[in-house]
């Protein structure tokens, strides 16, 4: 989405003619030097196909069409071995690093509130050699202290450097890994105990008091608690029967000649390596059982996706470990000797919450090469900038925009803009450090608007990944030099992937021009399996003919004609609303979670009404402005429920809808302009007409005019649906995967309302 062009058109045009002219004058001799060529041919190739020809798969990477890749590196097919194999490869490189606290103090809001801020200093790191010689310690020690191979052992932990060490040296040991989120509930951290046994806990200091302690009564089996904290503790009013320890008192223990002699199973690649609870959002949170060998398989796909990854980079390490996409991360950098950074979101950059005013942020310290991030950390820098754009003089405003629009053009065909690099963008890509070269985005989807933003502020390769934790986090990658924005990248050689129809939704494999339908992923990285849970086991997993192991996403996708994969629907995102009409709730809030006022947006639809609501949690900064400018004042909770800046705030999130120009979207727009009801959001399904997908408008201005009309098939999706779907002639599915115009005007006639509705897409 370009940037508005508010300046002079003579000095516009101005701009221009000397764009043009440089272009002109560079192009040749940076085309042939830059190696741009290459890489427009590899943006261009085909990156997978159907190994059977049938458009329902299964889908492999072309080079994997002969068989899926299951580990790195000739018999290391445990975690064990390959962190051994780094360790002897790279021992004095850096591995794990953590930034030394140097002083802690409370600071006082304007609204009363007290934060506390940090100022830190450089990191202190671990090398590979001495990272593997703590783990073999405290694996020593939690064996003396009564821990059994293949008996469950939980940490429920930040992440931080003590989380990895405790990691592999239960992989050593092969006592299955227990992960639990750090923001569960009660009932959930106790479900997940109870459910896998455990004897022994690693967990934080803070942890145990916030939220371990009042479940402790809840937890019979529970007898050894390990602080990973270097303070000592002591916790008198513990249970009877539970220890509580030092990480550094277990490794003492470790190290001592009597425990180091003793000898230790060592895991099977079929053992179970983790046990890797879900976040529970859905209900009570699902164990995921994930052996070596998916881990293996799965870290080898996801490192094939990066280019020139090696022991020079730097990987920052802030998102929950317990999480699939951070840990197999860090297992990629570990296999391949790269410097792991630790950080939180609290810390991140030097604009961060924790981060004392003048004081550095984790980025602009460790200056990372390779980073992960999900769609709300990426949204936030997204807004955090235009704000700080939108506060620009206006010729600085200007400059920044046009800067923008031209990289946006020359990206879209595949080139690079140095310049704007140096001179425009450089402050914008020091946010995360200067030095990224890689970033990818996993965990939800990704909104268009804020790929591109990123690929063009932060100068670097922004790819989308999907993956479940069901497969080792592992699926697609999209690649580095593949600057498309909506998909998710081509299957990784690890893995394939088949699509089922689902007739109730109305995809089938045999739809035109794209094959859509349910996503299965097979290959080694698809897991064994959910804990103690043979009914679910047998819905969500089987096995083929083969042997190939198979998992079923709920995930509606497509495969563009370059073997690259488009998420498209969500079969448990779709609620049928009272008219028949399916809503996808994420595409709502992912349209409408970019507008500057909204901080998070929380979409609900019951079938038994004819609308969606949603839950918006405002952001107080832009708000605070909005009822400044608007005159309104008064406490936060009188601003929020002033009917003057509901009306205001409605108008702006429906024009923030309005402007997004979402390919593949059709949008039914009200025909009297000005109008606060956020309308219906249409969808072309091939041959049945449309379906809603919730009550916010996207539209794009489009040509007018109705020349050359050509009258499709009339299809209701309930009482009171669309009833005629008008597209222009010659498009016989009216829409592309992937950005283009296919279909100018539409006109949807709705016979409940009664009225016509014009709808464009872009």
């Amino acid at each position: 989405m370009k940037l508005k062009e508010d300046m002079n058109p003579l000095l516009l045009q101005v701009f221009r003619s000397v764009v043009w002219v440089y272009s002109v004058i560079t192009f040749l001799p940076w085309y042939f030097l830059s190696g741009t060529s290459t890489s427009l041919e590899r943006a261009r190739r085909q990156k997978a196909r159907s190994i059977t020809g049938h458009t329902a798969g299964p889908y492999r990477a072309i080079n994997s069409q002969q068989g899926l890749a299951a580990a790195l590196y000739p018999g290391l097919d445990t975690l064990d071995k390959v962190f051994e194999h780094a360790a002897t490869r790279f021992p004095a490189r850096h591995c794990l690093g953590t930034r030394q606290l140097l002083s802690e103090e409370d600071e006082l809001q304007p609204n009363g509130k007290v934060f506390k801020k940090v100022i830190l200093g450089d990191y202190n790191w671990l090398s590979y050699q001495a990272v593997y010689q703590a783990a073999k310690s405290f694996g020593c020690g939690l064996a003396a202290l009564g821990q059994k191979p293949q008996c469950n052992i939980a940490i429920f932990c930040e992440t931080r450097e003590e989380w990895m060490v405790a990691a592999q040296a239960c992989f050593m040991y092969n006592f299955p890994l227990v992960t639990l989120y750090s923001t569960l509930g009660p009932n959930a951290i106790a479900h997940g105990l109870n459910e896998t046994e455990v004897t022994h806990i690693i967990t934080s200091r803070e942890l145990l008091q916030s939220r371990l302690k009042a479940i402790l009564y809840e937890v019979p089996r529970l007898q050894h608690i390990i602080l990973v904290d270097r303070k000592p503790a002591s916790w008198p009013d513990m249970p009877r029967g539970i220890v509580v320890l030092s990480m550094d008192a277990v490794q003492e223990m470790g190290s001592k000649p009597s425990n180091m002699a003793a000898t230790h199973r060592q895991p099977a690649p079929s053992d179970i390596a983790v046990v890797m609870y879900t976040s529970g959002s859905t209900g009570i949170p699902k164990g995921v059982m994930i052996s070596h060998s998916n881990i293996i398989a799965s870290i080898t796909g996801m490192a094939e996706r990066i280019p020139n990854l090696d022991e020079t980079d730097t990987y920052i390490g802030y998102l929950p470990l317990a999480h699939v996409l951070e840990l197999s991360a860090e297992l990629v950098c570990i296999s391949h000797g790269c410097s792991i950074g630790y950080s939180s979101p609290q810390t991140l950059a030097d604009q961060s919450t924790k981060i004392k005013k003048g004081s550095k942020g984790d980025t602009s310290v460790l200056k990372p090469t390779l980073m992960a991030a999900v769609p709300e950390i990426m949204d936030r820098i997204y807004k955090n900038v235009m704000t700080k754009v939108e506060e620009m003089s206006s010729f600085q405003r200007s400059l920044f925009v046009l800067a923008y629009n031209y990289k946006m053009e020359q990206i879209s065909k595949g080139y690079s803009t140095p310049l704007c690099d140096r001179f425009v963008f450089k402050r914008v890509r020091a946010l995360l450090g200067g030095q990224t070269r890689v970033l990818l985005s996993g965990g939800a989807p990704l909104s268009a608007a804020t790929q591109r933003f990123m690929n063009i502020c932060l100068c670097c390769p922004v790819g989308q990944g999907y993956g479940l934790t069901e497969t080792c986090g592992a699926g697609t990658i999209s690649e580095a030099w593949d600057y498309s924005t909506g998909r998710v990248g081509a299957p990784l050689v690890c893995s394939e992937f088949s699509l089922k129809d689902w007739e109730e939704g109305g995809y089938y494999s045999s739809d035109k021009p794209n094959p859509r339908g349910e996503i299965l992923i097979g290959g080694p990285n698809v897991t064994m399996g959910y804990y103690k849970n043979e009914a679910r086991n047998r819905l969500d997993f089987f096995v083929d003919d083969s042997g190939q192991r198979w998992f079923c996403t709920g995930d509606i996708g497509e495969f563009h004609s370059d073997g690259c994969l488009k998420i498209i629907d969500r079969k448990k995102d779709l609620v049928k609303l009272q008219a028949g009409e399916y809503v996808s709730l994420g595409k709502v809030e992912a349209v409408l979670k970019n507008c500057s006022l909204i901080d998070n947006i929380c979409a609900y639809a019951n079938s038994e009404e004819s609308y969606v609501i949603s839950f918006v949690v405002p952001n107080p900064k832009q708000l605070m402005a909005l009822a400044k400018q608007r005159q309104v004042h008064g406490s936060w909770e009188e601003i929020c429920n002033n009917p003057e800046m509901e009306r205001e705030v409605l108008r702006i999130i429906t024009e923030a809808a309005v402007s997004v120009q979402a390919p593949g979207v059709w949008s039914a727009v009200d025909g009297v302009r000005g109008q606060a009801d956020l309308e219906r959001v249409w969808r072309p399904v091939p041959g049945r007409g449309a379906r809603a997908l919730g009550q916010a408008v996207v539209t794009t201005p489009g040509c007018d005019g109705d020349g050359g009309r050509e009258r499709c098939q009339d299809h209701s999706q309930g009482g009171g649906g669309v009833r005629r779907v008008w597209r222009s002639a010659g498009k016989s599915d009216g829409w592309r995967g992937d950005g283009g115009v296919e279909v100018v005007v539409v006109v949807v006639e709705e016979e409940q309302r009664g009225r016509r509705s014009e709808v464009r897409m872009n």
